[in-house]
C-alpha cells in the first residue's frame, strides 16, 4: 500500500484514477476546490480535501500527511480561457503546480505524476503523429503552462531528487466528462444531443484531435507508480478524428435528428493532432490489445477503440440523466 495523494480527483480523469488507486489497496487523499469536479466522484475510501491547491491549507496538508507519492490532475483546463486570459491560466496551473512542489519537497515526496497534454503541447508545426522527441511549441497559454511544468519538474528532480513521471495526454473522453477540458466537445455534443439541443461544431469541424478513453489513461497513472526514473510519455492512439465524424458519430448513438451546424472557428485552436506512444508502451508497459485496423495503421491498439469508447459514454450520460431527471 503506497500513500498517495491525488489533485483534482474529484474531476473526470482525477477521480477515475483515485478509484483505481482505492480499488488496488493504496491510501488516498483528494484535494480538489469543486470548481469543476464533483463531490460525489469521489471514492467512498479516500480522504477528501476541498482546497484549492494554490492555498496554504493544501501545502500544510502535504507536509504534514506526507504522501509517498502525488498524481496531480488539478488545472485551469479550458484552453479557450487560457486565450482570453493568459494571467489567470498562468496562476492556477504554474503557480499552483509550484505550491504543491514546494510542500513536496518539504514532506519528501519521492515522485510526482503530472497530467500534462499531448493535445496541445506541439503545436501545428509538429508532425502527425507527435512523438516524445518532436519540438514542443504550444499554440496557446494551456499548453505553455503544462510545457513549463515539466521543466520546473525537471528542476525538483534535479535539485531534490524527486522523480517525476509526465503523461501527456491526448483527448481523454468518457463517463463523467464535463465540457471543459480539450475532449470535451464529446460531453457537449452528448448532452445536447440527449436534451434535444443543437450542438454547434467550431469551424468547418475538419480539425482532427486523438481522443483516448479514460480507462486507458487510468492505466497509464498506474503503471507509472513504479517507473524507476524520470519520464515523459505520450499517451494516445496515433489516429485522427475529426471533430465532424465526432459529431456523426454521436448523432447516431443518441438517436438524434440534429444534422451538423457550424460556427465560428475557435482561437489559439490546433488544426491536426495525434500522438504516438510507442515510447509508453516500450518503457512503462501500457501494452494495448491487438485490433485489425489499429494493427494496420500503427502495429498497435489502444485497448478501447473510438466507437466502443463512445458508445461507453454515451451510456453512462443516458444513466447519469435518468438519476437526475
Amino acid at each position: 500500500m503506497t500513500r498517495i495523494l491525488v489533485t483534482g480527483g474529484a474531476g473526470f480523469i482525477g477521480s477515475h484514477v483515485a478509484d483505481a488507486l482505492v480499488a488496488a489497496g493504496h491510501e488516498v487523499a483528494v484535494v480538489d476546490n469543486l470548481s469543476t469536479g464533483r463531490r460525489e466522484f469521489v471514492p467512498p475510501a479516500a480522504s477528501f480535501f476541498p482546497y484549492d491547491i494554490k492555498s496554504p491549507e493544501t501545502f500544510r496538508l502535504i507536509v504534514d500527511w506526507r504522501p509517498r507519492v502525488i498524481i496531480h490532475h488539478a488545472a485551469q483546463m479550458s484552453v479557450r480561457l487560457s486565450v482570453e486570459d493568459p494571467v489567470f491560466d498562468a496562476r492556477e496551473n504554474i503557480l499552483g503546480s509550484l505550491n504543491l512542489f514546494q510542500a513536496a519537497v518539504q514532506a519528501g515526496v519521492e515522485r510526482i505524476i503530472f497530467a500534462s497534454t499531448g493535445g496541445a503541447i506541439y503545436g501545428d508545426q509538429a508532425p502527425v503523429p507527435a512523438a516524445e522527441a518532436d519540438r514542443p511549441l504550444p499554440e496557446c497559454p494551456y499548453g505553455v503552462a503544462k510545457l513549463a511544468i515539466e521543466h520546473y519538474l525537471h528542476f525538483y528532480h534535479r535539485e531534490f531528487g524527486i522523480i517525476p513521471v509526465s503523461l501527456r495526454y491526448a483527448n481523454v473522453y468518457g463517463p463523467r466528462q464535463n465540457g471543459l477540458g480539450e475532449a470535451g466537445v464529446v460531453a457537449i455534443f452528448i448532452e445536447r444531443f440527449l436534451a434535444g439541443q443543437q450542438p454547434v461544431i467550431n469551424g468547418d469541424g475538419r480539425q482532427t484531435r486523438d481522443f483516448v478513453f479514460v480507462r486507458d489513461v487510468v492505466a497509464a497513472n498506474l503503471l507509472a507508480l513504479n517507473y524507476p526514473e524520470p519520464g515523459i510519455f505520450n499517451i494516445g492512439t496515433g489516429l485522427e478524428t475529426d471533430i465532424l465524424s465526432i459529431y456523426l458519430k454521436l448523432q447516431h448513438l443518441t438517436g438524434s435528428p440534429l444534422a451538423p451546424v457550424h460556427g465560428p472557428a475557435k482561437p489559439g485552436e490546433q488544426r491536426r493532432s495525434a500522438l504516438k506512444a510507442e515510447l509508453a508502451r516500450e518503457k512503462l508497459g501500457w501494452s494495448p490489445r491487438v485490433a485489425e485496423l489499429a494493427r494496420e495503421k500503427l502495429g498497435w491498439s489502444p485497448r478501447v477503440s473510438l466507437d466502443e469508447g463512445l458508445s461507453q459514454t454515451v451510456a453512462a450520460f443516458r444513466q447519469n440523466q435518468g438519476r437526475t431527471g
